[in-house]
């Protein structure tokens, strides 16, 4: 009995021991989580030891505990709006203050090919966040943008639904090529052109997916983008996951649209009193009997709706693997002021940011789909709806012109020279469009493991758009007859567009501390263009499915493809003097071999004299001197080799004449625009 004691107490104090030993193979680690920008304390952090489960959180005081395993050297403190930080363990308290993911966006500017503190900016740019951006009803990507940028102008040319802007950064440089400045989407840069069928290329982009924009504007800033940066670039960066929780957003916005104020024009009584007075009576016969308000008969109250709905979060796998997510879909349906012009848009995007090894490697994988579908309306309405005589009815109470009066001549035949009948121009011709894009790409960044300093970041992506729609003008409209006979006409059409990009960057980033550091890319990258035009015209009689004419096709295939190499460095010292090299080598098929390869350097350097001159001038946040230069191209405009198609209209002398036929001359020499 004595012995069975004995063991059991013997037993129970080894129990003891191994509990007190396993207590001692771990550690405590308190501490307090504030916000680092007034420090207010956060609650719900969740705090974990890096690469284990061991996991917390923090209370309503922004305190935790945490009893973490000996061999665990960093904690990782998570939240919903703030960025990630991760702090090594060096004693039993450990303490952070996070930085939200606002601020960290505001104090982080997207520039050629990479990003960079503002603070630390070395040529002129602008970057424009999604709590900045233009409020109200906004269709267009370029329209978040309205008065954000200085040197950045967008003018909208009318007021149809789905209408295209201009964009110009710091005025316009060239007189014949293009002056868009090129739009780069998630690292992948997009032909400014257009494709048919569509009013505006940004359209496809549904603003409500867009994080920010970043606007490149001097040589020293764009010069990285070599040959197509004359006229400056616009960065759009999309929505990405989230470190947190499903986070799922819907919003819904109604808009009403009307023109504000018609044109003074005379009424019909007005008229009826002006030629009864003034006219001869064969004029006063061919006045009406009506008070007809043409513009109030074109234009129409414009109804819109926008409908957007987006989920994003982040779902960690295992460990040392996490998933970052953001799905969303879009719909928009916006009539135009003019009578039957309406503009349809469906969006959908979605974003993965796989990342595995503790964030080593990772991925960053988008795509953005979009379908626009276009009514357009025929904008001579407008002019004819100012012009047409006011006392006349709209309808004529005969079937000639589809029943809408026009103007005859005393004999009876149409008038061809006056104003046509602003409904009827409306209402007699169909002209629609359907346009498909898919614009996505796949990066993967590794960081070294040998080399943490050191990372690879491929990137490769796709822009593909279809964009087709038919124009049907009915045979019994004033337009038909003059032109055609009493035939109508029916022009269809589509366009193919591809693109495809494969990138690679190499990047060398070294605190060398004492607020030094270096930052040095070097990369190489090809993208070619690829276009597909085909159009079909044909004439018919009233009934459209009897042919009147056979039809005329034409069809059109043409491309360019880029070659780059490119390089940059930037050099901060003491965190005061800031310099900035890079330079650019594009070699365009758009030239002869010989002329291909065009060279685009550029330098830049900056002094924060805040840090050393207006140190203690509190009311004084920020105050920097800068000094840029750089070369940049334009290819725009020059879409065949050894030609000058900008020649064909303003200087129809530099073309050689062989019988009845003028051919374009052999320019061998002709190179990059600088």
């Amino acid at each position: 009995m004595l012995i069975k004691r004995l063991f059991v107490a013997t037993f129970t104090l080894v129990l003891l021991l191994l509990s007190q030993l396993s207590h001692a193979q771990g550690k405590i680690i308190t501490g307090t989580v504030t916000d680092s920008k007034d420090g207010t304390p956060l609650q719900g952090v969740t705090v974990s030891a890096k690469g284990t489960t061991v996991a917390t959180q923090t209370n309503a005081t922004g305190a935790y505990s945490l009893n973490v395993p000996i061999a665990a050297n960093t904690l990782v403190f998570t939240s919903v709006s703030f960025v990630t930080q991760e702090l090594l363990i060096t004693g039993n308290v450990v303490d952070a203050a996070l930085i939200s993911t606002t601020t960290a966006m505001e104090n982080v500017v997207v520039v050629a090919y990479g990003t960079r503190k503002k603070s630390d900016l070395t040529g002129s740019v602008t970057a424009v966040t999604a709590k900045d951006f233009q409020k109200g009803s906004v269709n267009s990507s370029e329209q978040l943008l309205q008065g954000k940028v200085a040197g950045l102008e967008v003018t909208t040319g009318g007021g149809a639904a789905g209408g295209g802007s201009k964009i110009r950064i710091r005025g316009a440089a060239s007189l014949n090529a293009s002056n868009d400045p090129l739009i780069v989407i998630d690292g992948v840069p997009v032909e400014g052109n257009g494709i048919s069928g569509s009013a505006n290329l940004l359209n496809t982009i549904n603003p409500n997916d867009i994080e920010s924009m970043s606007v490149l504007k001097d040589a020293s800033a764009t010069a990285l983008y070599g040959s197509r940066a004359t006229n400056g670039v616009i960065i759009i960066t999309t929505k990405k996951g989230t470190a947190s929780k499903p986070q799922i957003n819907f919003n819904a916005k109604a808009s009403i649209s009307q023109v504000n104020k018609y044109v003074d024009v005379l009424t019909g009584d007005q008229i009826r009193d002006i030629v009864k007075n003034t006219g001869k009576s064969n004029f006063i016969a061919m006045l009406g009997k009506e008070n007809t308000n043409w513009q109030k008969e074109i234009y129409q109250t414009a109804l819109g709706f926008d409908n957007n709905l987006s989920v994003a979060g982040k779902t960690r796998i295992s460990d040392g693997f996490s998933l970052p997510y953001r799905v969303s879909v879009g719909y928009l349906n916006q009539e135009g002021v003019l009578k039957t012009n309406n503009f349809d848009r469906f969006t959908g995007a979605i974003n993965i940011s796989p990342k595995f090894f503790n964030d080593y490697l990772s991925f960053n994988i988008n795509a953005k789909y979009a379908n626009t579908k276009y009514q357009f309306a025929d904008e001579g309405a407008i002019g004819s709806a100012v012009n047409f005589d006011p006392t006349q009815a709209v309808l004529s109470g005969n079937n000639k012109f589809g029943g809408y009066y026009e103007w005859l001549q005393s004999n009876g035949v149409l008038n061809g020279i006056g104003p046509r009948n602003p409904v009827a121009l409306l209402q007699l011709r169909d002209n629609r469009s359907n346009v498909n894009r898919l614009v996505g790409n796949v990066q993967m960044d590794y960081k070294m493991h040998f080399l943490p300093d050191l990372h690879l970041l491929l990137n490769l992506g796709m822009d593909k758009s279809v964009g087709s729609g038919t124009d049907i003008l009915d045979s019994t409209s004033a337009s038909s007859v003059l032109s055609y006979t009493g035939l109508g006409r029916k022009s269809i059409y589509e366009q193919k567009k591809l693109s495809k990009l494969a990138d690679a960057q190499l990047f060398y980033q070294k605190n060398l501390g004492g607020g030094s550091a270096i930052d040095v890319l070097v990369g190489h990258g090809y993208q070619d263009f690829f276009t597909d035009d085909f159009i079909n015209a044909q004439r018919y009689l009233n009934d459209k499915t009897i042919p009147g004419t056979e039809p005329v096709d034409s069809f059109l295939h043409n491309g360019f493809a880029i070659e780059s190499y490119l390089g940059r460095v930037n050099l901060t010292l003491v965190d005061k003097y800031l310099l900035t090299a890079s330079i650019r080598r594009d070699a365009s098929s758009k030239f002869s071999p010989e002329n291909r390869v065009g060279i685009f350097p550029a330098f830049a350097f900056a002094w924060k004299l805040k840090e050393e001159l207006f140190k203690s001038v509190d009311a004084i946040t920020d105050l920097k001197l800068r000094l840029g230069w750089g070369s940049t191209g334009q290819q725009d405009g020059i879409n065949y080799s050894y030609y000058l198609p900008l020649y064909y209209k303003a200087m129809p002398t530099a073309r050689y004449q062989f019988g009845n036929t003028f051919f374009f001359p052999y320019r061998p020499a002709l190179t990059t625009k600088t």
